[in-house]
């Protein structure tokens, strides 16, 4: 098992809350380092949410456990209502990633509060330490970087896939490596939705930027989409194809017809990379001849051996994914160009402006 860089960084985060923890003279660093733990995120817009969500409820908490304790006492009963109450605030308020740290500084709080609103404060600024401590980490050491991630992440599902359907209908690979990778697959594919949903959740203030965000989200969900058709060509060969009786009779023309879908949609990666020219036509041969045929031998045939059209069907939709996905390659491609010629022109008009107002004010400063 190898350390990733969220671990790294919660290791750092906590020995950073200790340690201003222990400059600024607080009795123990431990609600700093919960405070640090809860904080740590896949992405820094998730951190700065993660920020703005702790402070606010953390302040509404420390208020409301301090006011309840001097109202209602401090006992079993009341530290649970009060608790309740503030998961239901933080409910209403739409900061439920809070809750956990806002409990933790409730009942800390509940416990101290005879000493009064200084106790509340120091308990405050042992969370903020531990949240910006966090936060910093977060930022300044090993900046998390999505798209690097799921780029990476895409090539190794596509290394898999390509191997699985290569040798699906020849049926050569062992089964016990076919299960691995097959479940190793499958876990690339919840770490690619995952990545996506930070792309989504990304703020783009910037008019270019927004739209050129938009492409890429479009193009990373048609990414994923067409991992996901290839795997599902992958699962009708295993459910349908060995069962049908007329299997032997195709299985040669399914094969070359796999294999070339496969090779396109490595070169569509290749295409991404900017390693193939941007014009290029990257789509698999026609399969009509192979669709006429398939339609004319089961047309007679028995139920059985009709399962041979699921795995056509996969085929012919796996199929029309890599032409969308070449057609978007393309289209974003030339928007690319387009925009970065743009944006150069932006620039050289801001800078022309500038140059014209610093010698209609005559060089002079405000």
């Amino acid at each position: 098992m190898t350390i990733g860089a969220r671990m790294l960084k919660t290791g750092l985060a906590v020995v950073l809350a200790i340690y201003v923890s222990g400059l600024f003279g607080f009795n123990t660093p431990i609600i700093a380092t919960v405070a640090a733990i809860f904080t740590i995120q896949p992405s820094i817009y998730r951190s700065w949410r993660q920020v703005h969500d702790h402070i606010q409820s953390n302040i509404i908490g420390a208020a409301f456990a301090l006011g309840a304790a001097y109202a209602l006492g401090v006992t079993p009963i009341s530290v649970g209502i009060v608790c309740v109450a503030v998961i239901l605030l933080n409910i209403r308020l739409k900061t439920t990633s809070a809750i956990g740290l806002t409990l933790v500084t409730v009942v800390a709080v509940m416990d101290g509060h005879a000493e009064g609103w200084r106790f509340a404060l120091e308990r405050f600024a042992m969370v903020l330490t531990g949240i910006v401590s966090a936060f910093l980490v977060n930022v300044l050491v090993l900046p998390p970087r999505p798209k690097l991630q799921f780029r990476e992440q895409v090539h190794e599902a596509c290394n898999i896939l390509s191997l699985l359907l290569r040798t699906a209908v020849s049926n050569e690979i062992r089964e016990k490596v076919f299960r691995e990778e097959h479940e190793k697959l499958e876990q690339i594919f919840r770490r690619l939705d995952e990545q996506y949903t930070l792309f989504r959740e990304d703020r783009v203030f910037r008019p270019a930027g927004r739209r050129r965000h938009a492409r890429q989200l479009l193009l990373s969900r048609q990414m994923i989409k067409t991992l996901r058709t290839g795997a599902a060509l992958l699962d009708a060969v295993e459910e349908h194809f060995y069962s049908s009786p007329g299997a032997a009779e195709w299985a040669e023309r399914f094969d070359r017809r796999i294999e070339a879908l496969t090779k396109c949609h490595e070169q569509l990666l290749l295409k991404w990379e900017g390693k193939i020219k941007p014009g290029a036509r990257i789509r698999p041969e026609p399969a009509d001849d192979l669709a006429k045929d398939l339609t004319a031998y089961l047309g007679e045939q028995s139920a059985e051996r009709r399962r041979l059209l699921f795995v056509a069907s996969a085929m012919f939709e796996y199929a029309w994914h890599l032409d969308r996905l070449d057609k978007l390659l393309d289209r974003m491609m030339r928007a690319e160009s387009a925009g970065g010629a743009e944006d150069a022109e932006a620039e050289d008009g801001d800078a022309e402006a500038a140059q014209d107002g610093t010698r209609k004010s005559g060089g002079r400063g405000e």
